[in-house]
């Protein structure tokens, strides 16, 4: 209800006023907010630039869209040595280097997909494409993946390390130093000698080492992938991707 009266002031002179009850100015208050409520759902709110609710954070690891740089990008740099494991024909026209984390599920999956079916291409196995290994543990999301890189290493040692990569990949679910002992033992390696190079930390210059060049090299994620041909030109692969990119990859380096 609204009223009006009219007063007089002390010049005669007349002067109109409005009053509402406080029940009518709460129903006008809700009005008038719910009104903005719904204009705000049809317009993105009401500005509030600077709050965010929800959202995706950062994501480190492979498994996002693959990508592959086919040229333009300039070539990497890499460093390979004597030190590298490396898979397949030392002579090889093109060697994929592979930047790895044993405890990534995407590299897993790069295992037992694409390189599985790499190491049964007819690439590989005529001598035209080898395969080298190197760490990118990603330690802030997966803590054992440093430990597990210096225990291949420690392996690689006493000339296993291939045997002892494809049973890290193969029992993920379990990267204790207790397990990796186990595995050392299991493959018949001297345990005394891979103890002492796992406890003393004697191998982490080597995994630190690669992890520096990953990053170096463009590695964002992990797993990734760098060819290279006799001529040093490079492509570059990203992630947990199909078989296929590699033969595309590896038809544009020869």
């Amino acid at each position: 209800m609204v009223e009006k009266k009219v007063e007089k002031d002390s010049n005669e002179e007349s002067v109109a006023t409005i009053s509402f009850k406080k029940s009518t100015l709460w129903k006008v208050a809700t009005f008038v907010f719910a009104g903005l409520f719904v204009i705000s759902l049809f317009t993105g709110g009401f500005g509030f630039d600077g709050l965010s609710f929800g959202g995706t954070g950062n994501v480190v690891g492979g498994g996002g869209a693959p990508t592959v740089n086919t040229g333009g990008n300039g070539n990497i740099q890499l460093s390979l040595t004597n030190a590298d494991p490396l898979l397949g024909d030392k002579d090889a026209e093109i060697t994929i280097v592979e930047f790895s984390d044993f405890q990534c599920p995407f590299c897993a999956r790069a295992y037992s997909g694409s390189l599985a079916e790499f190491r049964n291409s007819e690439y590989f196995k005529s001598g035209q494409v080898n395969l080298v290994f190197k760490h990118f543990p990603l330690n802030s999301i997966h803590p054992q993946a440093q430990k597990a890189a210096e225990a291949s290493e420690c392996a690689n040692r006493q000339g296993k390390f291939w045997e002892y990569h494809d049973v890290l990949f193969e029992n993920q679910q379990a990267l204790d130093i207790a397990s990796l002992k186990k595995y050392a033992a299991n493959l018949k390696l001297d345990t005394a000698k891979f103890n002492k190079c796992l406890d003393g930390g004697e191998a982490a210059a080597k995994v630190n080492k690669d992890l520096a060049e990953a990053s170096a090299a463009g590695g964002r994620g992990t797993p990734y992938f760098v060819l290279v041909n006799k001529d040093g030109e490079t492509q570059a692969i990203s992630g947990a991707v199909p078989y296929t990119n590699f033969e595309s990859a590896i038809q544009a380096l020869m």
